[in-house]
This record gives structure tokens, C-alpha cells and sequence, in this order.
């Protein structure tokens, strides 16, 4: 089965954030470790499409016909070794305990519903409601349920559909890209991913706001992007990890072009340029990304 289309920006954080002592499910399905970040792609979409054929449908993934959470709140999780988080400051030590990166697929879910109700054309919205045989102020009221059972004040996962927003890259050192081609595209295992401790992130992503912000000013595209991850980072503790992974944009590029991939190297050298003030430079990089990740999203066109 296919991988949705989306590239997610994911944040590990430290057991004992979760509770002390945390959870016995959260603890038994940190032992286990069975997802990996492909797992969980393939695990969201199984909880959606569960959620759907149930009779009658859910309002939202992982949750019971009474609207309470199921147990996949606790062991639906990824964990990462701290010794797996590349750094450069050598002083930097995240500890010893396990990074643990929830999916929290029916709270996301809920803030995606929230989004459509009050964004969506009214056609649309009146549409998949009545298709679905329930009213908006029952979503709007299993949504808002949903919200308030997070742990913690925000969501460990973000994603985007069809593309990666440049700005992501300015969290991340190029020179750590992992990638995983596998036997081609449909390769469930094929990966694209950094990994970056949570202060280094920090650190790039306010002196690439404050850099931008020099240039084309607080309300620019870029700029309001790195300010809401800058903003979305200060939620999670010092020792955790950050992640930028590809997701399932993966299938949709060929392994030459996936293994030459330097969106990361030109973002920092969209940096690099913009400290020395190198105008050219920064236009001449910035249309090669627009062409290479326009490609790309160009695609949803026709989805």
C-alpha cells in the first residue's frame, strides 16, 4: 500500500516527560520498540482506515464508539536511542534515557478536523457531513475532547502534504542525512531522515529566522514559518530530539534524484549567502529549490 504523500518534522522527548513512573502500557511499548517511522505511516493510515469501515464510522481514528481514546494513545510510539541523535557541540549530553515520540493520531486528526470546519468552503463541509451522517457541532465537540486529552502542551508531529518546507532544513547539519534507497520507490523500508538535538535545532532555526527576518522582513512566508517552529520547539524539553523525515515524498522520486538530493546543503547555503549579504547567490539557490519541490507538489494536481 502506498505511504500518504506528507514529510513529518517529529520531536523525541525523554521517558520520564510521559510520567514518573510513566505509564505501564507506554513503559511495556517502549521495551518493545516495534514501530519504526515507517511502521508508523503504515500504522496512521490503519487506524484511519479502521476508524471509516467501522459500523457506524468514527468521528476519529483510535477512539472507542463513545468518543474515549483507545490504548494506542500509550503504546503507539516511537523510541529512539539518544546515542543515535548526531551532535556537534561534544559537550552536548541528552542523556541516557529513551526518546520517546508519541503519534497521537486521533489528537492530530482532531486539530485536522478542527482546521476543516472552520477553513473549508461551506459546500465542501456540508458534503462530507452529510455524508457522514453527523452534525458539526457533534464533530466540533469530539474534536475538542480530543484536544484536551494531550499530553503535554503540543503535538510531537507535524506534517505536510506533497512537500518539505524549506525553512525545516535550517534545523538540521546536511552532512547527516540518512538515507535508505532500498529496491526503489514502493520500498517500505526507503528513507530520507535527519536526526538533531533539540538545542543545536533551536540555535539554527533562531539565528535562520533572524537572518531572513533582515532580509524580506517578519511577515514573509519564510519567516512566519521558522517563527512558528522556533515558537513549536520551545514546547519540548532541553534533552529531547528533533527528526526530519521524507515520509512517503519518497515513492515519488527516482533513486538517482533521491540519492543526489542537496535540498538541505542549498538551504544552508541560502544562509551562508544571506550573511554575506550575496544576493545573487540566494536567488540562484532559492530557484532550484522552487523548481525541485514545485515539481513535486505539482503533483497533488492531479490526486
Amino acid at each position: 500500500m502506498l505511504r500518504p504523500f506528507a514529510a513529518y518534522l517529529r520531536v523525541y522527548e525523554p521517558l520520564s516527560v510521559f510520567g514518573d513512573p510513566p505509564d505501564a502500557l507506554l513503559e511495556k511499548a517502549v521495551e518493545t520498540a516495534e514501530l519504526s517511522p515507517g511502521d508508523a505511516v503504515a500504522r496512521e493510515q490503519e487506524l484511519w482506515l479502521r476508524s471509516q469501515v467501522s459500523s457506524p464510522a468514527r468521528v476519529l481514528p483510535a477512539e472507542r464508539p463513545d468518543g474515549r481514546p483507545t490504548t494506542s494513545a500509550l503504546t503507539d510510539v516511537l523510541v529512539l536511542d539518544p546515542g543515535e541523535v548526531p551532535v556537534t557541540d561534544t559537550d552536548l549530553d541528552l542523556g541516557t534515557e529513551p526518546l520517546i515520540c508519541p503519534l497521537e493520531v486521533r489528537v492530530r486528526a482532531a486539530a485536522a478536523l478542527t482546521s476543516f470546519l472552520d477553513e473549508s468552503h461551506p459546500a465542501l463541509r456540508a458534503a462530507v457531513l452529510d455524508s457522514s451522517g453527523v452534525s458539526a457541532e457533534e464533530v466540533r465537540g469530539r474534536a475538542n475532547a480530543a484536544l484536551r486529552d494531550l499530553r503535554g502542551t503540543t503535538m510531537h508531529v507535524l506534517s505536510t502534504n506533497w512537500t518539505v518546507p524549506l525553512p525545516w532544513f535550517t534545523l538540521v547539519d546536511p552532512d547527516e542525512r540518512r538515507i535508505v534507497l532500498g529496491t526503489g520507490p514502493d520500498d517500505p523500508i526507503r528513507e530520507v531522515s535527519w536526526r538533531v538535538a533539540m538545542s543545536e535545532a533551536q540555535d539554527r532555526v533562531i539565528e535562520a529566522e533572524h537572518l531572513v527576518s533582515e532580509v524580506v522582513g517578519d511577515s514573509g512566508g519564510p519567516a512566519r514559518i521558522l517563527a512558528e517552529t522556533r515558537r513549536w520547539l520551545a514546547n519540548f524539553h532541553p534533552n529531547s530530539a528533533v527528526e526530519l523525515d521524507y515520509g512517503g515524498l519518497v515513492q515519488l522520486i527516482e533513486d538517482p534524484v533521491l540519492a543526489t538530493d542537496t535540498s538541505a546543503d542549498e538551504v544552508h547555503a541560502i544562509l551562508d549567502a544571506l550573511r554575506r549579504n550575496a544576493v545573487d547567490e540566494v536567488s540562484e539557490a532559492f530557484e532550484n529549490l522552487r523548481d525541485y519541490w514545485g515539481e513535486l507538489a505539482s503533483r497533488e494536481r492531479f490526486n
